[in-house]
């Protein structure tokens, strides 16, 4: 990827969702719950979007693992909070609730489908926020809600369920100097990226990145559908089965 791209995120849609539904949960009235998922498919911008409101609400961040077992997951939010873990799964658990109740920051966690699929886990999350009565936003897959519509003591303290949204012509837009600096990219070129991307972020800043190389390439300092022509496109489809020769 170019250097232009480094450190920089684009204010896409997804962005201020989350934004806003951060807030939501930090401002939220005694008595309302304090939990909000976060779902959708995957490359739609969600990892990205979390980790960026992370750094401005100074949320605790951790992206979780299919290998973790209750012990692990605590352990990486300690290390995430800069506490060192002591004691037995109980003993961690205080750790928690105790750093999150004196600093009032909010915990995300990413990945959360690795939780959902494991009982103990679930109850695990639902005890961090019980004791600490912090702000807890959970991001996962497009089934998320459905795998947590089994727990109902969990579920029921969901304040906010935040549905990603798909990548936009407008999100293009802004995606483009990131992803392809010094290039003008057209209208008609972006909205084709767009439709190809099936809503994938991801699919549409790959894009970009292979428009900017074949302008480097080219000499291009503007490219629209037609300069493109029929050059390939990225479209997350598996290659095809070649004839037999």
């Amino acid at each position: 990827m170019n250097e232009h791209g480094v450190n920089r995120i684009a204010p896409i849609a997804n962005l201020d969702l989350v934004a806003v539904v951060m807030e939501k949960l930090v401002n939220r009235q005694d008595g309302l719950p304090g939990l909000a998922v976060y779902y959708g498919p995957s490359g739609w911008g969600k990892t990205t979007a979390t980790v960026a409101v992370a750094n401005r609400s100074r949320a605790y961040y951790v992206q979780m693992r299919s290998a973790w077992n209750r012990k692990t997951l605590l352990e990486k939010v300690l290390f995430e909070m800069g506490v060192k873990p002591a004691g037995t799964i109980p003993a961690l658990l205080d750790q928690i609730c105790e750093q999150l109740a004196a600093s009032r920051r909010p915990l995300i966690l990413d990945e959360f489908d690795y939780a959902a699929a494991k009982d103990g886990m679930i109850e695990l999350v639902r005890d961090i926020y019980e004791g600490s009565q912090s702000s807890l936003l959970l991001v996962g897959e497009e089934l998320l809600p459905n795998k947590l519509k089994r727990h109902e003591r969990f579920h029921g303290r969901v304040l906010s369920w935040l549905p990603a949204v798909a990548v936009t012509l407008d999100d293009a837009k802004k995606l483009a100097p990131i992803y392809c600096p010094e290039v003008v990219v057209g209208d008609d070129l972006l909205s084709h990226l767009v439709a190809l991307s099936h809503g994938s972020v991801r699919r549409v800043t790959v894009n970009l990145v292979n428009v900017y190389d074949a302008a480097l390439i080219e000499g291009w300092d503007s490219v629209d559908r037609a300069k493109w022509g029929d050059r390939p496109l990225y479209t997350g489809d598996a290659p095809k089965r070649r004839g037999a020769i």
